[in-house]
C-alpha cells in the first residue's frame, strides 16, 4: 500500500487488519438484536423499533482519566473497554435512560493489533452489560502526538427516556432517603492521587500484597468500574417513586450528590454509614489524608445513590440487595438548608 505513508508513521494495513478484528468481535459477541455499523461512514440506529411514544435522547461523553497509564504499564489492557463504557453509561442512568448504543475513539502512537483488541473486547463486554449496541468507532495512529505505546479512550453513548419518565432532580424534597448502592473499587477517578500514593511517594511494585486485600496491588487497581444498568433499570421498571440518582465519580460524594440536590435542600450524610472499601482505608493510611479530602476525590465504596421518597425507601433497598454481586444500605437524608447542599457526619 502506501509506503511513504507508512515510513511517516502509520501503517494503513494494520489499520485495515484493526476494523477486520473488530468486526469479527462485534459479530461474535452481538445478537440480532443489536446494531453495528463497524466500518461505514456514519452510524445509523433504528429508533422506532423500540416503540417510545415521546422519546427524549440522552447522550454522554467521557475517558478513564490516567487509570490508562497504570493498563499501559502493566500491559493489562483486558477491562480498560469496560471502564471507558461504564463511564459513560452510568451518567445518563442518573436521568432513567435505557443505553442504546456506543461508539469509541482510540488516538495510539502505533497500532498494535493485540492491545487494540484486547480493549474492543473490554468495550463489547461493557456493552454487553449495558444492554446496548456498540455501533461504531474510530482508531486514529499519530505516531508523533503519543509517547511510544501509549494510547487514549474516549467514548460516546446516547439512550432513551419517555418524556414523561425522564427523571429530575427537582423532584426531590425534604425527608428523601439516600440510598447508597456499593462500588466495585476505585473505579475511574482519582488515580493522578493512586498513583502518586503507590508508585511516587512509596515506589510500591505491581504485584505488592496488603493484607487489607483480597489480592495483589495492581489487580485491585485495574478493577473494572461497577456497570449499574441492570439494577437501575429493573427499579424504574417497577415504577418507584425515585426522585434522583447521582453516579459518584470524579469530586466523589462531596461534589456528585450536590449536582441532583435542589437549591434550600442538602443531603445530610452519615459516613458511619457507608461500607468503606479497603483499597480506600490502605490510601488513607498511607498518605494520612483527612476524611473530607478523601469523600472529595473517591467513591469511597459507594458508586451509585438513589433518592427516594421515605415511604418506599424500604423496599428500594432490599430490591437493590437482591440483585446478585449488588449491596446498598441508607447513608442519610434530605434535610433543609440553604447554606449548603452536602453534610458529611464523621462522627
Amino acid at each position: 500500500m502506501s509506503d511513504n505513508y507508512k515510513k511517516s508513521g502509520v501503517d494503513l494495513n494494520k489499520g485495515y487488519e484493526i476494523v477486520d478484528s473488530i468486526k469479527k468481535i462485534v459479530s461474535e459477541k452481538f445478537n440480532s438484536k443489536y446494531s453495528n455499523n463497524i466500518g461505514s461512514f456514519g452510524c445509523a440506529y433504528d429508533l422506532s423499533s423500540l416503540n417510545y411514544q415521546k422519546p427524549v435522547l440522552v447522550s454522554g461523553t467521557d475517558g478513564v482519566g490516567t487509570k490508562l497509564l497504570l493498563a499501559i504499564e502493566a500491559n493489562n489492557h483486558k477491562t480498560i473497554g469496560i471502564d471507558l463504557v461504564a463511564m459513560c453509561v452510568n451518567d445518563i442512568l442518573t436521568l432513567g435512560a435505557k443505553p442504546l448504543y456506543f461508539l469509541d475513539y482510540i488516538a495510539v502512537e502505533k497500532i498494535n493489533v493485540d492491545t487494540i483488541r484486547d480493549i474492543i473486547t473490554g468495550i463489547v463486554e461493557g456493552c454487553l452489560q449495558s444492554d446496548c449496541s456498540l455501533l461504531g468507532g474510530e482508531t486514529a495512529e499519530m505516531k508523533d502526538m503519543y509517547i511510544k505505546n501509549h494510547y487514549d479512550l474516549a467514548g460516546f453513548i446516547t439512550g432513551a427516556v419517555e418524556k414523561d419518565q425522564l427523571i429530575d432532580y427537582k423532584n426531590v424534597k425534604e425527608d428523601d432517603v439516600i440510598i447508597a448502592i456499593n462500588s466495585s473499587g476505585i473505579h475511574s477517578n482519582g488515580y493522578s492521587l493512586v498513583r502518586k500514593i503507590f508508585f511516587k511517594d512509596n515506589n510500591f511494585s505491581f504485584d505488592h500484597k496488603f493484607e487489607e486485600l483480597d489480592c495483589d496491588l495492581i489487580t485491585e487497581l485495574l478493577k473494572p468500574t461497577k456497570i449499574y444498568v441492570d439494577v437501575i433499570s429493573s427499579l424504574i421498571e417497577k415504577n418507584y417513586a425515585i426522585s434522583a440518582m447521582a453516579n459518584i465519580t470524579g469530586g466523589g460524594l462531596i461534589e456528585n450528590i450536590p449536582r441532583v440536590i435542589p437549591n434550600g435542600l442538602c443531603a445530610n450524610i452519615d459516613t458511619k454509614k457507608i461500607n468503606v472499601l479497603n483499597i480506600f482505608k490502605v490510601m488513607q493510611n498511607l498518605a494520612k489524608i483527612k476524611n473530607d479530602e478523601m469523600f472529595n476525590v473517591f467513591n469511597m465504596g459507594v458508586g451509585f445513590v438513589v433518592i427516594v421518597n421515605k415511604n418506599n425507601a424500604q423496599e428500594v433497598l432490599d430490591f437493590i440487595n437482591n440483585f446478585k454481586d449488588y449491596n446498598a444500605n441508607i447513608i442519610g437524608s434530605v434535610i433543609s438548608n440553604k447554606e449548603t447542599k452536602i453534610k458529611l457526619n464523621h462522627d
